[in-house]
């Protein structure tokens, strides 16, 4: 069974984690393990904090902003890990706001693995095509199903 102090550091480090992501702070460095791990879609797997950086440089730079929804956030802990179920939205550099209205909810999951209080990997789980261009990706028809309220 796992320490309640360490599993509520651990959700208190990932959500600070989403809120230094939003604000585009680069001390979300000093929360990571100089080795990190980090993976996200169409740029595979990145080792170290200045992959991380990259991976943050060409993401940023395709959006004017993100905006991580932490009242909505889901928590599961397992171990050494905190998986985070949640929505974001933003804009994109050219201005299109995200998510699409009828074509997307934002939804994302986030797995981390932690050493101590630092996150050693970060595994990002997440549409990146947030404007739903990809109108060839749409299988089911230009609706999706989305949450019920």
């Amino acid at each position: 069974m796992s320490d309640p102090a360490v599993t509520k550091t651990r959700i208190d480090v990932a959500t600070d984690y989403f809120r230094k992501i939003d604000s585009a702070d680069p001390t979300i460095l000093d929360i990571m393990t100089d080795d990190v791990e980090t993976y996200f879609p169409k740029f595979g797997i990145g080792y170290g904090k200045a992959d991380f950086m990259e991976i943050a440089k060409g993401l940023m730079g395709s959006l004017q902003s993100i905006r991580h929804d932490l009242d909505r956030m889901r928590f599961h802990v397992a171990g050494d890990h905190v998986i985070v179920e949640g929505f974001e939205s933003g804009v994109m550099a050219d201005g299109t706001s995200w998510p699409v209205e009828g074509r997307s909810e934002g939804r994302f999951a986030n797995v981390f693995e932690f050493e101590g209080d630092l996150i050693k990997r970060v595994y990002i789980y997440v549409d990146p095509d947030f404007a739903s261009t990809h109108n060839e990706r749409f299988l089911w028809g230009d609706n999706a199903r989305m949450t019920k309220a």
